[in-house]
Order: structure tokens, then sequence, then C-alpha cells
């Protein structure tokens, strides 16, 4: 699965470890900005046609062709605009001048992203057991009398295989953001992490308990493709949407390095706050880069280094920081706000295989996920602020640095820390 993806992208040009752009704009508008402001704006500016995501909520597919088509798209939950790459118009002059709107706040090329794992896990599985394995067992989800019941978790990544057993009778809304593709996971990623957010409680003969918040309702957007990258503009896309369907929770194991000393962008701050102020948290993947062995500790990755955005590291099964796990190194957003499980990690991943054992922050985030969807099922008044502070707030202290593990494990409500 691993190398699958790795051979794709790089035919296609594409490499995590560096910034690729896609030849696209992302757009940052003032707050109150309105669609009749981006029309009349990229009209007058690039000669676009502008669309409104809220005319394509029942139709990803609808909303996909129509990007690729090279219309402009209009986020307005999320205030920004996501212009495709201009035809015969000088890209830096163009971004200038839109730059130069009293509507805009920032504007900046688009990127690819990508899904953040670490690679299969060989070996036995640590600590699982017969009936649960050691995340849910570390996280106290299997003590816990809530299962996210009534709680909506939006997994946005690279789709959910429909047909695993474990996924039968459930209710998923699904949306696919990316262009001539549909939900179905192609790559394995999104299952997996849809599996460890919330999967089957019950353990039978084939697996232990996997699934964090098992009675949660699923919302998965498919952002990445089947190689495992996505551009920007479809991730925001499927922010906008689960933001829009009021997810409590959203979980991205997805992002891109960043440098020392390099800023969080302030578009997905926006992003995040906005989120916030309708009741979603977003929590994503810190990021893998990171050689502990040898003292290198790389920094948060985008998009979990905004502020907004809760930032999730992961340990191993002696609650010690994972060794490719990023830190936080840089300021303004780039510290870690939570730690979740993320070595040896068994969920599911599509037919024929059905489960594999994974490492990665990509593991630690849908932990972080389930969990805030029982602390969300626990209390109405646990959502966007202040579910993000209380998650902080209740969880493990692991006696290792912040800058490593932030507040510690989430837990589930209830589990008594020590």
């Amino acid at each position: 699965m691993g190398e699958g993806r790795r051979e794709s992208d790089e035919a296609r040009g594409l490499e995590p470890q560096r910034p690729v752009p896609t030849g696209g704009m992302l757009v940052l508008l003032r707050e109150g900005a309105q669609a009749q402001d981006a029309r009349q704006l990229f009209r007058d500016a690039a000669g676009l046609d502008v669309v409104d995501a809220r005319d394509f909520r029942s139709s990803a597919s609808a909303l996909a062709t129509t990007m690729s088509a090279g219309a402009a798209l209009f986020l307005p939950t999320l205030g920004i605009a996501v212009l495709p790459e201009p035809k015969g118009t000088d890209a830096e002059a163009l971004s200038t001048r839109i730059r130069g709107e009293d509507a805009v706040q920032d504007v900046r090329p688009e990127f690819y992203l990508f899904a953040i794992g670490d690679g299969i896990q060989s070996g036995p599985a640590y600590a699982d057991t017969a009936a649960r394995t050691w995340g849910v067992a570390a996280t106290g989800a299997d003590q816990s009398r809530y299962t996210g019941r009534g709680i909506k978790i939006a997994i946005l990544d690279t789709g959910i295989a429909r047909n695993h057993p474990d996924f039968a009778g459930r209710t998923i809304t699904t949306m696919s953001f990316v262009p001539g593709e549909d939900v179905a996971d192609g790559q394995g990623h999104g299952t997996h992490c849809a599996g460890t957010a919330a999967g089957l409680a019950s353990a039978t003969t084939d697996h232990p308990r996997y699934g964090v918040a098992p009675d949660a309702e699923l919302y998965v957007g498919k952002v990445l493709n089947n190689a495992g990258s996505g551009q920007e503009g479809w991730i925001l896309a499927g922010m906008e949407w689960a933001t829009a369907s009021k997810c409590e929770v959203i979980s991205m194991s997805l992002g891109r390095p960043v440098r020392r000393d390099e800023p969080a962008h302030a578009l997905y701050e926006e992003a995040g706050q906005r989120a916030l102020a309708n009741g979603c948290l977003v929590v994503a993947a810190a990021g893998n880069n990171s050689s502990r062995q040898f003292s290198y500790i790389a920094p948060v990755a985008a998009p979990a280094n905004a502020v907004s955005i809760m930032a999730v590291a992961a340990v191993d099964q002696k609650l010690g920081v994972a060794e490719f796990s990023c830190g936080g190194v840089n300021p303004d957003g780039g510290q870690i706000d939570i730690a979740g499980p993320g070595v040896g990690v068994f969920s599911s991943v599509p037919l024929p295989q059905r489960y594999m054992s994974l490492r990665g922050t990509s593991m630690a985030c849908p932990h972080v996920a389930g969990i805030a969807a029982l602390w969300a099922e626990s209390d109405p008044n646990l959502r966007g602020r202040a579910l993000f502070d209380a998650l902080k707030r209740h969880a493990r202290p692991l006696g290792q640095p912040p800058e490593d593990v932030g507040s510690g494990l989430a837990v589930a409500p209830g589990l008594r820390v020590t």
C-alpha cells in the first residue's frame, strides 16, 4: 500500500518532502465577504466564473467537474476562494491585482498535500489483546460509557471501503471532492483512519476491538486521490462540507512538511477558527518527519501548525513519543496540542486484506478524533473551542516535554488518570 502510493506520486512529479504548487491560487477573503463579492471580484480580475459550494452540497462530483472546468470556487463558510491555474494570464500579476482588492485578506499559491503515513508496522501487534487494541485500552475508550452516539465525525482522507464487512449497516455519508474518482478508497489510508475513529466496538475471532467511537456517525470526504495526494482546493472543499454539515469533529491525517521558523498560514488559521465558531473541532496529524534517534525533530506540519487546529503527536505502546513524530519547534501555532496512539495501530483496510497495523501521526489523529466524539457526547456544551479545551484539560500527563506530546494523551470521559 505505502510503496504503491510513493511510486504513483513520483510518476506524477509529486514529492511530499518539498512543496509542489498546483498552479492554482487560494484567496482568503475578509470577514463578511459574500458570494456576490467573490463573483464580481474574480470576474473583473481574471474573467472567471465563480461557483458557490452551497450549490453542490449534494453532488461533490458536479462540484469537482465544475472546478476542473476552470471555474473559481467560493467556500462561504470558510471565507476562502479557490482559483484555477490562470490561462493566458501572468500569475504573479494576477495575484498582485487580487491582493489589492478591499475584500481580500491574503493570496497564495495552492499546493499539494499528502496522506501522512510512516509505513506498515512489521512484527506482532504490540500490546493488543483478543479483546481490544492497545490504543483503545490506553485511551480508555473501552472503559467509557460513551460511544459517540449522536456525534458526527468527518474523516477527510482517501475515502472509505464501503464494502468492508465492519462498516456493513452503518450510516455513512460520503462525498468525493477528487475529480474523476468516487469515494471508494483505492489507497487504504482513509479506511484505516475511519476504522480507528469509529470502527466496530466488538471483538471477533478476526480482530480485537479497534474503534474508539463505534456509534458515531461517519462523514467521509475523499479529498486525497488513490495515490494519496490532493490539491488544497479539494481539502478545503471537504472542510467546508464538514463544517457546513455541523460535524462536531473533523479528522485530517494529511499535510505537508514545513521549514523551521515557517509560520502557519492565515488561511488555515481562519478555516480552523470558523470551524470552531460553527461548533466543529478540526484535528490534524502533526507529521512524521522527525528522526529522534539522530536528535532531529521536525516542525509540526501544515495544516496542523495552525493555532486553531488541534495538532496530534504520536506515542508508542509504552506511551513514549514516537521516533518519527514531529515536535513543537516553531512558534505561533507550531506547537503540539495533544498525543494519541500511533505505533502498531491495528485497523481496517480495503478488501481483500481487511486489516493492517500501521504507524504514524495519521494513526494517532483518528484516536483523538474518536475521543473527542466521546467527550462531545458526554456534554452538549462541549463543542468547538470548549471541546478543544476539554480534551487538553483532561489529557493524561505523560511526564514528557509539551513540545513533544502537548498536554498528554487524549483519554475518554470518566477515565481516571495519574
